[in-house]
């Protein structure tokens, strides 16, 4: 192990011991904080979200895309804190600040005995999402990315996994999948992030043609699984986190693999954008959607 890779790993540990130490109120002005500080350091990134919110909302005002990008980095920040505190929330105390809207729709689906894909991504506190909902007796496995540092991605799914979540790394991404639908498990799925071919297929979103997994449509098309959305968001009316599923995902089927594969996946994507547009202070606008482009097609970037 390098020293960089321990001087990291300390570094995270100091910071999740320094905010779980505070109290929840407190711990949330620091990290939205932290947040308006990145905001104005981080230029890379702030032009990266200014780009893609060109990309989405042509119609707004420069004002209005920078204040919308100010909003994003005070609810990461938000994130951060909740991150920090939430391996010593218990359930009464966190259903003090986080309520369902549409459990109902996940109940169903998981009583159907296929397996459930919870279609989600980086919008919202979707950390804490996953995390609230192992807390309350529903565990999931969560398919996600290594982390570089194999130190703090110990450190980090050992906090996520405290209930019963368990992680399904990306490079073990359709064994494992399928394995889980199979035995009638709930698994939650980051779909908004940027792909390349051939994990990746190109669908609409934001009316931008953006390369996006397709391996999710594949596997409930393969194994009949339920899919429905789901994302925690915050809602500054109730002052509270709010756990949403949507209604399952009817998949189109025609009997042409590729062709339904397309169509869902596009479906997904299209689910999601409703959701981000519907919360557009709360999606990580930072990350580079669109990085990846068709045959002959300029960079975006």
């Amino acid at each position: 192990m390098s020293l960089r890779e321990r001087t990291e790993f300390l570094a995270v540990r100091l910071l999740v011991k320094g905010l779980g130490s505070l109290p929840r109120g407190i711990a949330r002005w620091v990290g939205a904080a932290i947040g308006a500080v990145a905001f104005r350091l981080i230029g890379k990134l702030r032009r990266v979200g200014v780009r893609n919110l060109e990309l989405a909302y042509p119609e707004w005002p420069a004002a209005r895309r920078l204040s919308t990008l100010r909003l994003v980095y005070r609810n990461l920040g938000w994130q951060l804190a909740e991150f920090c505190l939430m391996s010593g929330y218990t359930r009464g105390q966190a259903s003090e600040f986080i309520e369902y809207d549409g459990l109902d729709h996940y109940l169903g689906a998981r009583e159907r005995g296929k397996g459930v894909l919870v279609l989600t991504g980086h919008l919202g506190a979707w950390e804490l999402s996953s995390f609230y909902h192992s807390l309350v007796g529903f565990p999931m496995g969560l398919v996600i990315r290594r982390l570089d540092n194999p130190l703090v991605d110990e450190f980090v799914n050992r906090i996520r996994c405290l209930h019963g979540n368990r992680v399904i790394h990306k490079d073990d991404f359709a064994r494992g999948l399928i394995s889980a639908m199979r035995a009638g498990e709930t698994v939650g799925i980051l779909m908004d992030t940027n792909m390349t071919p051939p994990q990746g297929t190109f669908v609409p979103f934001f009316g931008v043609e953006a390369c996006t997994a397709s391996g999710m449509a594949r596997v409930a098309l393969k194994t009949d699984a339920a899919v429905l959305p789901g994302f925690l968001l915050w809602d500054d009316v109730r002052r509270k986190y709010v756990l949403r599923f949507g209604p399952r995902i009817e998949l189109v089927r025609t009997g042409n693999a590729e062709a339904d594969t397309l169509a869902n996946t596009a479906e997904f994507a299209a689910s999601t954008e409703r959701y981000i547009r519907a919360n557009p202070e709360q999606w990580l606008w930072m990350h580079r959607r669109w990085k990846t482009r068709p045959a002959g097609e300029r960079g975006i970037y």
